[in-house]
């Protein structure tokens, strides 16, 4: 299944088990359940089906694409349905935690890059992937990589093809943490279970804001707002809990 629940978390996979590579049908499917998530889901874990997590587009796929007489219409298309989940994950008002073990690769980095927070493996390797095969960046890449490491970094990281590793993508930001590489989606599981358990729509508010491109004074109004919405729901039961000395129980 390409989007399963399991108690308030949901496991998404849009890749194929063979190769590690995108299946564009759970691409779909996959946005689909974002775009409509269950009332109780709180967390969504973002993993690979196999020892990748994603090496990027299928090149089969994209060489019957490219042996078409006019190639742009369908690998814009592809890319549209790719843009459309990085899209959902974006604006899925939960936190997405991808569980990034073994190759994230082409549209598997722009994927990692597109989760509230990654785990990594110790073997886990990031790569831009796209020069290797003479096609400039998407899935939000050239967006996601300047914002995280800085325009010049990224520049580099990209027109050089750079493979990234787990010590340095920790360094550079672009991974939360690194563990042994049979307990990365153990360690992402536990993650998204953790976050689902609190205060879910404070959280939603905090990924929204984060990712907000605002001005200093429009991102203050913005706090403002959130925290207000905050205190009138989760924020009565969080600050109930601190002031009888027990642990909150957010529903």
């Amino acid at each position: 299944m390409t989007a399963t629940k399991t108690g308030s978390v949901l496991r998404c996979v849009v890749t194929s088990p063979a190769r590690g590579a995108l299946d564009f049908d759970a691409v779909r499917e996959v946005t689909a359940a974002l775009r409509a998530p269950e009332p109780d889901v709180g967390a969504v874990l973002l993993a690979g089906d196999g020892p990748h997590f994603c090496v990027g587009a299928d090149v089969g796929e994209l060489a019957a694409s490219a042996g078409e007489a006019d190639p742009r219409a369908a690998v814009q298309t592809l890319a549209g349905d790719l843009h459309e989940l990085v899209r959902a994950l974006v604006e899925v008002p939960v936190p997405v935690v991808a569980a990034v073990r073994g190759w994230a690769a082409g549209a598997g980095m722009s994927l990692a890059l597109a989760a509230d927070v990654a785990v990594a493996g110790v073997s886990t390797r990031l790569r831009p992937a796209y020069p290797a095969i003479g096609l400039s960046p998407d899935g939000g890449l050239t967006w996601t990589l300047p914002r995280a490491v800085g325009a010049a970094r990224a520049r580099h990281i990209l027109l050089t093809d750079r493979v990234i590793d787990a010590d340095e993508a920790l360094a550079l930001g672009l991974v939360a943490t690194v563990v042994a590489d049979d307990d990365v989606v153990t360690e992402a599981e536990a993650l998204a279970g953790r976050l689902a358990e609190g205060p879910v729509r404070a959280l939603g508010r905090t990924k929204s804001l984060v990712r907000a491109d605002r001005t200093l004074s429009e991102q203050l109004d913005a706090e403002a707002a959130a925290i207000a919405e905050s205190v009138a729901d989760e924020g009565r039961e969080g600050i109930a809990a601190f002031r009888e000395r027990r642990p909150p129980k957010f529903s």
